[in-house]
């Protein structure tokens, strides 16, 4: 987050930064803890808004069906955490966010 940015603007601009996507935010997905890296990763569940590309921030960046994302290729395991609970969340209107801590 960047100062005086609230946390679904910081992740507005995080997409903008390494994908070029707008977001439509609609709920919080996650907390996800990596004390190792002193990191708190909030992921949102959001509605995509453009089509995407590589950002100032990114070498590559693509969309996938559910059954050929790339799991191994993924580069934190906070987003695999993320991907994981949006699909054991998908269709529930209201939901309770998910908690993890990384425990290495």
């Amino acid at each position: 987050m960047e100062e005086g940015e609230d946390v679904q603007s910081a992740a507005q601009r995080e997409a903008r930064e390494e994908a070029c996507a707008e977001l439509e935010i609609d709920a919080l997905l996650g907390v996800y803890c990596v004390p190792r890296i002193s990191q708190v990763q909030i992921f949102f569940r959001a509605k995509l808004c453009s089509a995407v590309a590589p950002g100032p921030e990114s070498a590559e960046v693509g969309l996938f069906d559910w059954e050929n994302i790339p799991w191994s290729e993924l580069a934190f395991p906070s987003v695999r955490w993320a991907l994981k609970d949006w699909f054991g969340f998908k269709g529930l209107g209201v939901f309770a966010p998910a908690q993890r801590t990384a425990q290495f």
